[in-house]
Formats: C-alpha cells, sequence, structure tokens
C-alpha cells in the first residue's frame, strides 16, 4: 500500500482530476491538504480519500509539514506527498526533505522554479540557452542592455508561463517593464536575450533520473506574441509523430538538461526555440504537467488518459503508454473589441458542424459571459485527425472562420 497526501488548494475542475485519478488506482491510501472544508469535495471523491486536514496556506511550509506530519502519526508513514500546480513545487520540496519523504527535494525544485538558477545550471552544463542575468533595479538592466543589446525579455524569477513577461525593444519600454515588476535585491526580476525562432513545448517522463518518454507539441504562435496580442486566436499542435523532425534532435539536449536540473520521477514541461540558423535553444523548463490542453490533446492522440498516466508515474514509478494513433490540437478562441462582455459569436457554429467528428472535445463561449482575463482567453476546441496536416488545417479553420466580438 503507497500512502499518498495531495495538496489541494481549492478544489478546481483540474484538482479534482487527479484525486480521482489517484484514489482510483490499486494500493493507494490518499489523503488531502487543502484550504477548503472537506465537505466541498464531491461525495463520490469524498468517499474514496482516507485523511482531509485544513491548512489556510497551502505555499507556506511550516503548515505542509505540521499537515503532513498528522498523517504520519495517523498512517505511520507518508510515502507521498503530491500536487501539480506550479507554484506548490518549491514548498512541497522543502516539506519532504523536513519529513524524509522521497520525491523532489529543495536544491532540484529550487533549479525549476528560480529562473536565473536555471539557466545557470544548463550554461554551466554546456547547454543551449539565452544569456541572462539577475535584476535588481535600473543599475542591473542597463548593464545587460550594455552587453547583449535590445530587444531583451523581462519577467519574474518565479514566473508562471508568460505572466507578468515582458519584451523591451528601448529604454521606454524598460522603464515600463521595470515599474510592472519593481525589482529590488529581496526580490530580483529575471532578464534574458531575446531568441528568435519557431517555439515549441517538450513533455518527458522521467523515472528515477531518466527519461522513458517524450512528446513534442506547436506553439502557433509563440505565447510571448500571444500575450502580446491578446485579440490573437492561437493554436497546440501534437503531431502524429511522437518525435518528429524538428524535435527529435533536442531529445539529448532536453534529456541533459533534466539530469543537471535534478530531475528524479516525474513529468517535465520545456519550451524551447528552434531558429532559422537551425539551432536549438531552451527556453525555461518546469517539473510540472503542462497547461493549454497538453494533457487533453496527448489524451486523444493516444486514447488514454494521460491525468492517470501522471498520477501512476508519480505514485507507482511506473509508465506506459500505446503507440500514438492521432496527430491534435487545441485552437483558443479570444475576442476583439474594448468591451469587458461577449456581445456576438460569429462562424462558431458553422465551423464545428463542418468539421464534424474531427472536433473531440470542446469549452465553448457564450454571448453575455464576462470577457477572461486569462490569455487562454473564452474557450478552446480540441480536434483530432489521422495525419498532422489534417490536424493543423481542422485549427487553421476553427481561428479564421470564428469571430468574438466584446461591448
Amino acid at each position: 500500500m503507497v500512502h499518498v497526501v495531495f495538496v489541494a488548494p481549492y478544489f478546481g475542475n483540474t484538482i479534482l482530476k487527479c484525486i480521482d485519478v489517484i484514489s482510483s488506482l490499486e494500493d493507494v491510501k490518499l489523503g488531502v491538504i487543502s484550504q477548503q472544508p472537506e465537505e466541498h469535495l464531491p461525495p463520490k471523491l469524498r468517499e474514496r480519500v482516507s485523511g482531509h486536514y485544513r491548512i489556510p496556506n497551502t505555499l507556506d511550509v511550516g503548515q505542509l509539514v505540521v499537515a503532513a506530519r498528522g498523517f504520519q502519526r495517523e498512517w505511520g508513514t507518508v510515502d507521498r506527498l503530491l500536487g501539480f500546480l506550479e507554484q506548490l513545487q518549491l514548498p512541497l520540496a522543502e516539506a519532504r526533505e523536513a519529513l524524509g519523504i522521497s520525491g523532489m527535494h529543495t536544491e532540484a525544485a529550487r533549479n525549476f522554479r528560480d529562473k536565473n538558477c536555471m539557466k545557470a545550471v544548463l550554461a554551466q552544463a554546456g547547454l543551449p540557452v539565452a544569456r541572462q542575468a539577475r535584476i535588481r533595479g535600473l543599475r542591473d538592466a542597463e548593464e545587460f542592455v550594455e552587453r547583449v543589446g535590445f530587444p531583451i525579455i523581462l519577467k519574474p524569477l518565479d514566473g508562471l508561463g508568460t505572466r507578468d513577461t515582458f519584451r523591451v525593444s528601448d529604454q521606454a519600454e524598460l522603464y515600463a517593464a521595470l515599474n510592472k515588476l519593481l525589482p529590488t535585491p529581496a526580490r530580483p526580476a529575471q532578464a534574458e536575450e531575446f531568441v528568435r525562432g519557431a517555439e515549441h513545448t517538450f513533455e518527458t517522463m522521467s523515472i528515477r533520473g531518466e527519461a522513458v518518454w517524450s512528446s513534442s507539441t506547436y506553439y502557433l504562435p509563440g505565447p510571448l506574441e500571444v500575450v502580446e496580442s491578446p485579440w490573437i486566436q492561437y493554436c497546440v499542435l501534437l503531431p502524429k509523430e511522437r518525435l518528429g523532425e524538428h524535435s527529435a534532435p533536442f531529445a539529448e539536449i532536453n534529456a541533459k538538461a533534466l539530469k543537471a536540473l535534478g530531475m528524479q520521477t516525474g513529468l517535465s514541461h520545456m519550451e524551447w526555440f528552434h531558429t532559422k540558423s537551425g539551432k536549438r535553444v531552451i527556453s525555461e523548463v518546469a517539473a510540472r504537467p503542462p497547461g493549454v490542453n497538453i494533457m487533453s490533446v496527448n489524451s486523444f492522440a493516444h486514447e488514454v488518459d494521460m491525468w492517470e498516466k501522471w498520477a501512476r508515474l508519480m505514485v507507482h514509478e511506473t509508465f506506459t503508454i500505446p503507440e500514438r494513433k492521432w496527430a491534435a490540437g487545441a485552437a483558443f478562441l479570444r475576442g476583439s473589441g474594448a468591451g469587458r462582455t461577449v456581445a456576438r459569436i460569429d462562424g462558431l457554429k458553422e465551423v464545428l458542424h463542418d468539421l464534424g467528428d474531427a472536433v473531440v472535445q470542446t469549452q465553448l463561449p457564450r454571448v453575455g459571459m464576462p470577457r477572461s482575463s486569462h490569455y487562454e482567453g473564452e474557450g478552446w476546441v480540441i480536434v483530432r485527425h489521422p495525419e498532422t496536416q489534417g490536424a493543423a488545417e481542422a485549427l487553421q479553420q476553427v481561428i479564421s472562420r470564428t469571430r468574438i466580438h466584446y461591448a
């Protein structure tokens, strides 16, 4: 029996999915630490949870240690202390280390979470990364610009995705970005050389330090352009080939990077650039499942539940998956206009009808719904096709024929 404690700050849909798949595994006893009362769990899940501990702040290491120690006293042992959210990775690692629980500990978690530390480790390992610096104020930023020139990227050290990430092309934009980030010696920011190229992801399942499965997707266009242009409807494309011509040469770089950062058992999500000159450059990597529907897209492409595969990896340290049968992708629907409410949706009903069975899952926008503040927009459409080109054409149909208008 494996004794698992899962940290679930709030019971959102993905958190509930994790609790569902972990509690469904064989030979598992599951406890939950959350900021919500146990009564907020759906009854069918509550029946499968063997214990619950509520704390005010799941990012507080001391509170996590107290809660997990409670399970240790009650059960005799805790074998896994898990959570999938990016912000939880360092607190979870520190709590594991304090309690003697196996899994990623503090040094490795900090390598993944601190962007400056991450790039330093990768550069020291001889891996291709953009030049970077820790920014504690204006002078550090100006010195970095003097060294690499404009444009540069500025972002938080512990950023999540492209949140609060800025492309800085001149002095005025530098001041504007610094006013947003307000770096200090106590809370510095991260500056990086701007790399031009096609941007991709690279997901990897690792067991005890060895990469056992990898896959790569296309960002169409790249995340920074998506954030800078909130009217752009964008796609994530998973080719039928698990590692195609663009990504197969990157597999060795990815594996070396994970070893250098200290990945043992887990699912990692790397972002990387393929430049016009053919160079492959690491952008950053997270020790967690990917967002932007990459888990769902892989599920449809392989005809499995990728969340169940992740749970089995984290709990039992095993991973098997059938060969990919489909190409798949997600199109994210975002509107235009200055308003705060979805006023009109054009073309979506017709394109979904025309695509027919190629559409496998949707979360559709609705007239009257408030404008989303998230980069994933007002909704999305997941498609799949026996061939990569067919999936790409289906995604293009969705984003070219659908228009969302705000008012």
